[in-house]
């Protein structure tokens, strides 16, 4: 019996290669449950945050459970080495809370030094390259996480409790999932190039002794020095990570490879924790929203007015969201765009504005996103209504990307990696998590006998103009794109928890939430669906080598969207590849929880939904 086991390799069980479901879209139906769910990319992480809601754990603790072991099963795309952001609703107090905990870049260095190391000349347009020790910031998920616990959290179980579910993935072993096989498999030489680490996160392979490769999809994959630093991280809380062996090993593994973090600057962070700010929002009230909805039941009575869309203020990019959301309702209001039947979703002059709108989102806030602490702009100035009609003025009906003339640059939309996962109790609180070590295993640096790798936030510092608001500075926090959303009803003090939602991948993010959010409130989609229906992602809009003007960029069109879409969207100016197959993932993974109260019982419903274009589940408690 053990030698016939012997002859079914991994790799002939599970072919390496595009597997069916990337050539044709899957069916998913949602998921319904009164007793609280959880949803995201890993199905493992989700019973890890299940686990922690049946031993009475609220929203807060199953979140930070599911954080930790999506570290275990999915670490291309997050991790203890990266930086976490949450909203929170509290049923009690119908508040929503926004915890920012992202870190800062080595406070002993300069702007000058950066360019000088770089062998960048003054004042040029550039970016840290994001394998460049140099881009690597101070991690903010751990504070992070246990300051998640701290403020949110039940107050019945301990960090300890919390972080078992993890730590039993990281010691005793896991099945490697699909995509997430395909991402470790896509990171393999990096790491190996990174550091003298690389076999931490690299699997050993019998049939060459001394030979380490990425996990395949279904072989058992283990973890021990990942698990001795969560065991770490229970037992002294943020003093765990920020002081001692891990902070040393994250200083030393770094040093020799250029970095400049050090143990003051990791030991100033753990003193700060994470950042509990005031969320903003935007109350959206286009596209007759409530007669064309699904219906929204929050107590037993329909708010048909709006529906409010809250996120995290800058250093993030939830505000892109926000302000195209507004730019779409100002449109509206002027005429400039019709209100939009159901047979209008993914036509053509429903995604023109889509594009439109939001490149005007991202024109703005790639000059004015960065640390709040050095933001000459508040965030209320560029959600104002005036100010968004006005950019609502750049807007033309057939023409694509006049506004950009002039305009500072949108950001590349590139391949990052994250996760984002929501999950709700049965009290009614609800948690829109996401936590990221940016691109593909972040920096691929592991420091020695952690298990993880260390973000690259940094390359989205800019390295000029002098007078950008986002430029490198010693102790500053860098232009964030991971962002988590979170969808009410109704006004302050009888506020209700629409939905926690998000959509991961680098740009891709608010770009999704937008898509998202109209297609459950604008053409009547539950979660599921809203999810499934093929999406678009603009991509880079750059200056050319003899102008300041803004180049387009190139439209991403999912397959599903119609060639004759395809072709109105190039008579109008779009640059638009369509992409499939494995390129999909060019859109994201998103992840909803959507509330209602029933009619009849008045028993709350959660109903969820996962992204087909990954690995996870919504899991019902």
């Amino acid at each position: 019996m053990a030698s016939t086991e012997k002859t079914f390799r991994a790799e002939a069980i599970y072919p390496i290669g595009d597997p069916p479901f990337t050539q044709f879209a899957s069916r998913r139906s949602v998921v319904h449950s009164t007793k609280g769910m959880v949803a995201c990319t890993q199905p493992l992480a989700s019973e890890a945050g299940q686990r922690i809601l049946k031993m009475g754990g609220n929203a807060a603790d199953a979140a930070v459970a599911t954080a930790a072991a999506l570290n275990v099963t999915e670490p291309s795309s997050t991790g203890i080495g990266g930086d976490m952001f949450c909203l929170f609703f509290d049923a009690k107090t119908k508040k929503v809370h926004a915890l920012n905990g992202s870190g800062r870049s080595a406070k002993n260095t300069t702007l000058e030094q950066v360019r000088k190391e770089l062998d960048l000349p003054s004042s040029t347009r550039a970016k840290i390259p994001t394998k460049s020790a140099l881009a690597v910031t101070v991690p903010g998920a751990p504070a992070g996480w246990v300051d998640t616990v701290e403020k949110f959290g039940s107050g019945k179980l301990t960090l300890e409790q919390i972080l078992t579910p993890a730590i039993e993935l990281a010691e005793e072993g896991f099945p490697v999932s699909e995509l997430s096989a395909s991402f470790w498999k896509a990171g393999e030489d990096s790491l190996r190039n990174a550091s003298p680490n690389f076999r931490e996160l690299l699997k050993k392979d019998k049939s060459a002794e001394h030979f380490v490769r990425a996990p395949r999809a279904g072989e058992i994959m283990r973890n021990p020095t990942l698990g001795k630093t969560f065991r770490a991280l229970a037992a002294e809380g943020k003093k765990g990570f920020y002081t001692g062996r891990i902070a040393q090993s994250i200083v030393d593994v770094l040093k020799p490879l250029g970095g400049h973090i050090e143990l003051e600057d990791l030991e100033e962070h753990m003193k700060r924790g994470a950042e509990e700010t005031t969320p903003i929002s935007l109350k959206f009230r286009g596209q007759n929203i409530k007669n064309t909805a699904a219906q929204r039941v929050t107590n037993g009575t329909s708010d048909g007015h709006f529906v409010e869309l809250w996120e995290h203020p800058p250093n993030g990019q939830g505000i892109v969201a926000l302000m195209a959301l507004g730019i779409l309702e100002e449109l509206e209001l002027s005429k400039k765009i019709q209100t939009f039947a159901l047979e209008d979703h993914n036509s053509a002059p429903y995604l023109h504005a889509i594009i439109e709108a939001l490149q005007i989102a991202f024109a703005d806030a790639s000059w004015w996103v960065t640390d709040p602490e050095h933001s000459p702009v508040k965030p209320a100035e560029l959600l104002s209504r005036s100010y968004l009609a006005e950019r609502a003025k750049l807007f033309e009906k057939d023409k694509a990307g006049q506004h950009l003339k002039g305009q500072p640059p949108s950001p590349a939309q590139n391949h990052c990696d994250t996760v984002y996962f929501a999950v709700a109790d049965k009290e009614g609180n609800g948690m829109s998590f996401i936590n990221s070590v940016y691109d593909g295993f972040g920096s691929n640096i592991i420091p020695q006998g952690c298990g993880f790798t260390l973000q690259n936030r940094g390359s989205n510092f800019d390295l000029g103009p002098d007078n950008h608001p986002n430029i490198y500075k010693g102790g500053k926090k860098p232009y964030h794109t991971i962002i988590p959303g979170l969808l009410t009803n109704g006004e302050e003090g009888e506020r209700q928890l629409h939905s926690v939602f998000g959509v991961m991948g680098g740009f891709m993010q608010p770009q999704g939430h937008v898509q998202v959010l109209l297609n459950m409130e604008v053409f009547g989609m539950n979660p599921q669906q809203a999810l499934d229906a093929p999406r678009i992602c603009i991509g880079a809009g750059l200056p050319s080598n003899d102008s300041e003007d803004v180049s387009m960029g190139t439209v991403y069109i999912e397959e599903g969207i119609s060639d004759e879409v395809v072709r109105a969207l190039r008579q109008f100016g779009h640059d638009v590849e369509v992409l499939g197959g494995w390129g999909r993932g060019r859109f994201g993974r998103g992840q909803i929880i959507r509330r209602h109260v029933d009619e009849e019982t008045r028993i709350p419903v959660y109903s969820g939904g996962s992204d087909l274009r990954g690995d996870g589940c919504a899991l019902p408690g």
